[in-house]
């Protein structure tokens, strides 16, 4: 009876942990990074900024949370605001991914700024990127550095490559 018992109980337990491991895998699955890339930065620049795609085919809203890059000492989601005539970053606490939907992080938007560079971002370079969602957890990404007036990755204008009119980067940005 105990030898019963036991057996149904450890396939339970297994059973019940194969469908959490599934849920998890499912849910980091439902998010997908595309096209990421930053632009290169001069030597001095203490910040530079990434860029990409962020997909939901999923049936449930997600929102990014936060995120790491070995490349700078903080990373930090942020946008563009315009202020008394004057475009400004601001640093937001969350990106709302909708279900079914799409986000672009580009230029003169939503975008991972990387603030306190350890190095240069250098042409040609990659480094990783790791986003956390609210819902999905961590998700990394690699991004490709481009050239310096880059605007998009590989130097076109995909998705997440539009640049604001007379704003080729962060320069000037208060």
């Amino acid at each position: 009876m105990r030898e019963g018992l036991f057996r149904a109980l450890t396939a339970l337990a297994i059973g019940l942990g194969g469908i959490a491991w599934a849920a998890s895998a499912d849910a980091a699955e439902t998010i997908q990074l595309a096209r990421a890339w930053a632009r290169a930065t001069p030597a001095a620049a203490p910040a530079g900024a990434a860029f990409l795609t962020v997909e939901n085919p999923g049936a449930e809203a997600d929102a990014i949370v936060g995120a790491a890059a070995p490349v700078a000492g903080v990373a930090e989601l942020h946008t563009h605001a315009m202020e008394g005539g004057v475009m400004k970053m601001r640093k937001v606490e969350r990106i709302e991914v909708p279900a079914h939907g799409s986000v672009d992080l580009k230029p003169g938007g939503l975008h991972v700024m990387l603030i306190g560079l350890k190095a240069p971002l250098a042409e040609g370079q990659s480094f990783p990127l790791v986003l956390t969602f609210a819902k999905a957890g961590a998700v990394e990404t690699t991004v490709t550095v481009e050239g310096i007036g880059a605007r998009g990755p590989q130097g076109g204008m995909g998705a997440a490559g539009h640049a604001m009119p007379g704003m080729p980067g962060h320069a000037g940005m208060k």
